[in-house]
């Protein structure tokens, strides 16, 4: 048995799809180990996600934002081979391609992402929309408002 089989929750809940999806991705041991990263809390509503990416330049690794999935793919340029008779005794720094995605919490905003000397940094801040934050309502004293019912004679 490889992980957790989430179907039964399906049966009786609906609207947590996406729940059970993260669980089950969570669970996934295939996309665990490379490459390492770090995801530190910077401020009181920002986040900075650093990758160890020895080796890859800017051009080879991609930062994507859709919905609420962050998706940084790595793709090393093949080398050519050396002709003079120089190349690799021994190549410890793995190059290869990866795949990482993060699931991001509601109004989470990426905000920027740079290369430092083998680290990726993605800057990630939440930033609640004026429309979702709690508001005050006041309560009045006066007798509350009947919405008028207009009827439309048929022609």
């Amino acid at each position: 048995m490889d992980g957790f089989d989430f179907s039964p929750l399906f049966r009786s809940t609906i609207g947590f799809d996406r729940l059970t999806r993260l669980l089950d991705a969570a669970t996934d041991s295939a996309s665990l180990g490379y490459p390492p990263y770090d995801i530190e809390k910077t401020g009181e509503h920002a986040y900075r996600l650093t990758m160890a990416v020895a080796g890859f330049s800017p051009s080879e690794i991609d930062v994507t934002v859709q919905e609420n999935t962050l998706l940084v793919t790595g793709k090393a340029q093949k080398e050519e081979e050396r002709k003079n008779g120089n190349g690799y005794l021994h190549r410890g720094i793995a190059r290869r391609a990866f795949e990482r995605r993060f699931s991001l919490a509601d109004h989470m905003k990426v905000t920027g992402a740079n290369l430092d000397n083998g680290m990726l940094h993605v800057e990630v801040v939440h930033e609640v929309p004026e429309a979702a934050k709690p508001r005050k309502i006041a309560i009045g004293s006066t007798q509350p408002v009947q919405p008028q019912v207009t009827e439309q004679k048929a022609a």
